[in-house]
């Protein structure tokens, strides 16, 4: 999807308001026969919307004795993706939206959030609390440090997303801004703030990150991607 196409997908999604309606009292069971309810006559759980559960609340009256509502997200346009739909390892506290696409092999370790329209190679990894804006795109066989931020873009509309060639390497703490290339087998230093675009093959280091040198045997050795890591 082009930035177009996720404004119209955001737009014209269905805004949802997701709770869990914890009740007790009494002859639940059948007064929430029609809903999504788990208990029994004296206690028991709805998922439902928002102004489902006011309606619960209020047809039920007296019927309820006790009542907690929890709620998570308010008008939210972008539901989470189905995890089940990836070949990849995603551990606890990650949030991936809707219309990302993950490849074979990938790891997203604990935090990292994944925003509508990012795409992320195969045998990639995500380290702890990354974020990847709306429409970032990383290669395979990269490795994006922990805490790590590529800038998302969607609006405005015409603006380039951050892009990652393969088998790039990001220190952890990093800021890419929107728009900037980083080329296949770069190696960015920790910390750095990338507002170019880094060529192929070289190591770009301070904020504003600036070119170091090329990568040569030693970087490769300190960079290593261990394909241990990825297996399933």
């Amino acid at each position: 999807m082009n930035s177009y196409d996720l404004i119209d997908y955001i737009s014209n999604s269905t805004k949802k308001t997701p709770v869990k309606f914890y009740l007790k009292g009494k002859n639940l069971k059948a007064a929430l026969s029609e809903y999504e309810y788990y208990g029994d006559d004296e206690s028991g759980l709805v998922f439902c919307e928002y102004k489902t559960a006011v309606d619960i609340k209020n047809k039920l009256g007296d019927k309820i004795s006790q009542s907690r509502l929890e709620m998570d997200r308010l008008n939210s346009a972008i539901p989470l993706a189905d995890y089940s739909q990836y070949n990849a390892r995603i551990e606890p506290g990650v949030q991936i939206r809707n219309q990302v696409e993950i490849g074979d092999g990938c790891v997203l370790m604990m935090g990292a959030v994944i925003n509508i329209g990012a795409k992320i190679g195969a045998n990639t990894m995500i380290d702890m609390n990354t974020v990847l804006g709306g429409r970032a795109t990383v290669g395979s066989n990269c490795h994006i440090g922990a805490g790590t931020v590529l800038a998302g873009v969607i609006e405005p509309p015409s603006a380039d997303p951050v892009i990652v060639e393969d088998n790039v390497l990001i220190g952890a703490n990093v800021v890419v801004l929107e728009g900037v290339r980083i080329g296949a087998g770069a190696v960015v230093a920790a910390g750095s703030i990338v507002i170019d675009d880094v060529p192929a093959g070289t190591v770009y280091a301070g904020a504003p990150a600036k070119k170091i040198k090329d990568v040569d045997d030693q970087t490769k050795q300190k960079t290593e991607v261990m394909a241990s890591l990825r297996q399933l």
